[in-house]
């Protein structure tokens, strides 16, 4: 691989050699550049592109990142897709098809002659070649084995530090890799958690995989095998080398003068700890049920039982009419559906509830954030303490933080040949995962024996490509949350037959009182160059039964129990690999229905969307548990055999499944849209927040348009994807209510009646959140846009909280946070996430503002709560929030961070790629948009 490093200023290079001549090591020339041989056919016709941003290089040696602290230089390749990203923010409006290479890459399989810019030969079987535009990896083999080993290697060029990380993750092992931080004790203790596994445990799940999955998952761990192999060639090589990622120095892994220390060799079982960690973040769905019966509970206490439950149910939306829905031609998936007469709930007696501890046996920094800097050598002074918030930032990942419960984002807009241009179906879709530098996810392109695609995968689990194009198809994925985790209510015991607590470790199981197995993760760091957090240690402890992993501990009817969280993919986090082995294969994958068999074979649950030339098409995956007749998947059940899942077992976590006719599917529909909305009729929610206002109606409206309109283009199809993204959700599709209400009477108040104005301009013009010019940092409705992030949240509690009541209130919003703008800095990865609009009440006051404006609704709520139902009191609650959002200065509506002064609004929307290395990229334009995306026409098939 040759160096991949811009011109560094002397003051740096004299720094480093302060260090020794070890340092300056770069990375070694690759052969001279040759033509790769003769590619595969290519259906796409270069109508194929994506983008993947900062940029496809995710290493950086010590070297590099003090030149990036220093002077902001970059490695080659690590930031050359940002401003393509984000030029589209200004460039959409009149974008062309032609134009598409301007904001994307050219997806095109191979590399042009002209266009080579280094080969690697890993192997004599295998080829690495780069391209000059972009760096990402072409990869060749000759063999299986070759072409696995080249992913591999390849991963270990672009993302060695990174997947580090994530293994150390997945295994519930952060603080002992990269440091003590707060935000890395957080983050261990909220994802291991969720996957506690011993070593044996994983070691099962490979096995599992090989032994029962047929000849497919006997390929499938020997390409794991292969790939694994391949990282650690490189992982030695660099070593050796001396250009192995700079954080191994600075986390005190290796000595920057003789070199001494270790990365540790990867191990097959690391792909099944990061598989629980992408799954986890992204492909999970359920759980909460606990919190659910809490909100229930506040209602009944509020308002009777009977009454109670439909208020609660009404808030619930599980199968809300108004929803917007994927499949929308009318066809009817019931799933995880409200049953007429439930059977085995445990809901808990009020007030007994309390959340099981995780931490024992804090020293030092546990808990903390006390700092002991090291005495770091000049060269690095520097870089101190560049980890001190965290290896991650806190709540960076979807899944971490004040959002832990939400996960999802990612969004497809495919529109069939009927109504296109060319005749010939459109896509544009990717996943949103966050923004990281480097991203969790690498380009690449993979040519060998049964093997033949281009796109994304999340490194270190890269053996194939998981959203991305093939010879004459290409695929996407968006989260799909639908319920396939429970939560069992099991009965405590004692052993010896004495009155069990809530604090026993004993259940019954089969009538038999059985111990629960303890799993724990002992961490203990100290300071290092990168963090500066004290000395410390603690132990993380959770308890094991066959009903899942212990969450709370509550009283049922006066009885202790423990409640535990069962997902269907436990012990299965890496099962999923078959799926995306038959996604890569064109002998496997020849047309829609087979696309949608392959993803049938995916175990979390995802949205899949395909495209070729001829059709477009959709299937839900996820191992959805055929739950026992009456049981309410929403509440905690009794952890009896007679409301469990159907054939389970607890000893590998299987059960039956609903098969495939029952999973959302359909081809050739006039057009998909997916934004993690609902599905389809009958498919039940697993959360709130998918009632008739969700940021999917973004897409659908502007996309039906254009199919009404017809001859839809990638370029048009890509303007409507931006044009959503760059949309408050809240202006356009609840300020024309709000308005209506304010507007029922005259408003009289000059200075009021000049804010309702602002609004109403800001509404007409498309309600965007975007700059007057590029560069301009500066919003076109800059003031409409502050006073409608201050009067969103004062509104929602004016107009439901009275009625409500406070504890009802504060229930639904525990179940529910009400506001997720950009500048909210609460969603599902923290601020400055770029995802947003994802969950808040917005269906709540639509409905309740159509209630009282006497306009019909599908599913009312049970109530009417905006004045108590009445107009004039409404609106009168409603001007009096806005006269105080507007009086707001905008130091208070964006109080600023680390990355922002206070009122800084467009900053405070920014995306920041977070990094997870030494290397720091620049804020970018707000765009609620895919991280990688994908925009294909196919204008022929084999």
């Amino acid at each position: 691989m040759p160096p991949r490093t811009r011109t560094l200023g002397a003051a740096t290079v004299a720094a480093v050699l302060a260090l020794g001549t070890s340092l300056l090591a770069t990375a070694p020339g690759a052969g001279a550049a040759e033509p790769e041989p003769p590619a595969v056919t290519d259906h796409c016709g270069n109508q194929c592109a994506d983008i993947l941003p900062p940029g496809e290089n995710g290493n950086a040696t010590l070297v590099e990142i003090l030149g990036n602290k220093a002077f902001g230089t970059h490695p080659a390749h690590s930031d050359d897709q940002l401003d393509r990203y984000n030029g589209l923010v200004a460039g959409h409006t009149s974008l062309t098809d032609r134009k598409l290479t301007d904001f994307f890459n050219d997806a095109s399989f191979g590399v042009a002659a002209d266009q080579v810019e280094s080969v690697t030969k890993p192997r004599e079987d295998v080829t690495i070649t780069r391209d000059k535009k972009s760096g990402v990896p072409h990869i060749k083999g000759t063999t299986r084995y070759g072409t696995e080993f080249g992913a591999g290697f390849a991963a270990g060029q672009d993302r060695l530090w990174l997947m580090d990380l994530f293994r150390h993750i997945g295994r519930g092992e952060l603080t002992s890799f990269a440091g003590g931080a707060l935000a890395n004790q957080g983050l261990e203790q909220q994802f291991w958690p969720q996957a506690p596994y011993t070593e044996a445990d994983l070691e099962a799940q490979v096995e599992r995989i090989r032994t029962t999955e047929g000849a497919r998952g006997e390929q499938a761990m020997a390409d794991a095998q292969a790939y694994v192999d391949g990282i650690n060639a490189y992982r030695v090589k660099s070593k050796k080398g001396r250009y192995f990622p700079g954080e191994y120095v600075l986390t005190g892994k290796i000595d920057s003068i003789t070199n001494i220390g270790e990365i540790q060799p990867f191990e097959l079982t690391d792909l099944i700890s990061i598989a629980s960690v992408v799954g986890g973040q992204f492909g999970g769905g359920g759980g909460g049920e606990v919190q659910a019966a809490l909100s229930l509970l506040a209602a009944q206490q509020k308002y009777g039982v009977e009454e109670g439950t439909r208020v609660w149910e009404s808030f619930r939306q599980r199968n809300d009419p108004e929803a917007v829905l994927t499949v929308h031609d009318g066809t009817s998936f019931p799933y995880a559906g409200k049953p007429d007469k439930a059977r085995g709930a445990a809901l808990p007696d009020p007030g007994s509830v309390t959340p099981e501890p995780l931490v024992y046996d804090r020293t030092g920094s546990a808990g903390t954030n006390r700092k002991a800097p090291v005495d770091a050598p000049a060269a690095l002074e520097s870089l101190q303490g560049m980890y001190d918030d965290g290896v991650v930032p806190g709540g960076s990942l979807p899944g971490s933080g004040d959002g832990a419960q939400k996960r999802g984002m990612s969004n497809a807009l495919l529109v069939s040949g009927e109504h296109t241009a060319s005749g010939n179906p459109v896509a544009v879709m990717g996943p949103q995962t966050g923004y990281f530098a480097p991203q969790l996810m690498m380009l690449q392109e993979l040519q060998g024996p049964g093997i033949s695609a281009r796109g994304v995968s999340f490194a270190g689990v890269g053996m194939y490509i998981q959203m991305g194009r093939g010879q004459d198809y290409a695929w996407s994925a968006t989260s799909a949350a639908q319920d396939i985790t429970d939560t069992y209510a099991v009965e405590l015991c004692e052993p010896d037959g004495s009155a069990p607590s809530k604090d026993s470790t004993h259940y019954r199981n089969d009538g038999a009182c059985t111990a629960m197995e303890k799993l724990e993760r002992t961490n203990s760091w100290k300071p290092t160059v990168a963090d500066s957090t004290a000395k410390g240690s603690y132990r993380m402890q959770v308890w094991r039964t066959d009903h899942g992993i212990v969450t709370h501990r509550a009283t049922v009817d006066g009885e202790p129990v423990a409640y535990t969280s069962l997902r269907t993919t436990y012990r299965h986090e890496a099962d999923s690999i078959i799926g995306f082995q038959l996604l890569n294969d064109p002998a496997y994958v020849t047309d829609a229905a087979s696309f949608q068999q392959a993803a049938s074979h995916i175990d979390y649950a995802f949205n899949w969307f395909y495209a070729d030339s001829r059709t477009t098409a959709y299937y839900n995956s996820g191992m959805n548990p055929v739950r026992a007749p009456g049981v309410d998947a929403a509440f905690p059940v009794k952890a009896e055999k007679a409301y469990q899942w159907q054939g389970y077992d607890p000893a590998a976590n299987t059960a039956d499944y609903t098969p495939f006719a029952e999973h959302p599917h359909s081809s050739g529909q006039d057009y998909y849209i997916s934004w993690n909305n609902r599905q389809a009729r009958d498919y039940s929610t697993a959360a709130f927040g998918f009632g008739a206002v969700h940021r999917g109606d973004l897409l659908d409206d502007r996309v039906s348009g254009l199919v009404e309109e017809g001859g839809v283009t990638r370029a048009s199809l890509t303007r409507a994807m931006e044009e959503a993204a760059l949309t408050d959700l809240r202006g356009e599709q609840l300020l024309p209510e709000l308005l209506k209400v304010l507007r029922s009477q005259p408003v009289t108040d000059p200075a009021l009646n000049s804010v309702v104005q602002q609004l109403d301009s800001w509404r007409a013009s498309g309600a965007q959140r975007k700059e007057t010019a590029p560069g301009s940092h500066a919003y076109t409705h800059a003031d409409a846009v502050r006073i409608m992030d201050a009067w969103w949240p004062k509104l929602v509690e004016a107009e439901f909280r009275p009625g409500l009541g406070d504890g009802l209130y504060t229930a639904l919003t525990a179940s529910l946070a009400t506001d997720e703008s950009p500048a909210a800095s609460h969603g599902p990865s923290g601020a400055h996430s770029g995802s947003a609009f994802q969950y808040g009440w917005w269906g709540f006051v639509d409905k309740d503002l159509r209630q009282v404006l006497g306009q019909p609704v599908k599913g009312p709520l049970a109530r009417t709560y905006c004045g108590g139902g009445d107009l004039s009191a409404c609106r009168s609650a409603l001007l009096g929030t806005l006269k105080e959002a507007a009086a707001a200065p905008a130091g208070e509506v964006y109080p600023g961070d680390d990355s922002c002064k206070a009122g800084e609004q467009w900053c405070t929307d920014a995306i920041i790629h977070r990094p997870l290395g030494g290397i720091s990229q620049k804020p970018i334009h707000w765009q609620n948009r895919p991280t990688y995306q994908l925009v294909v026409e196919f204008p022929s098939h084999r």
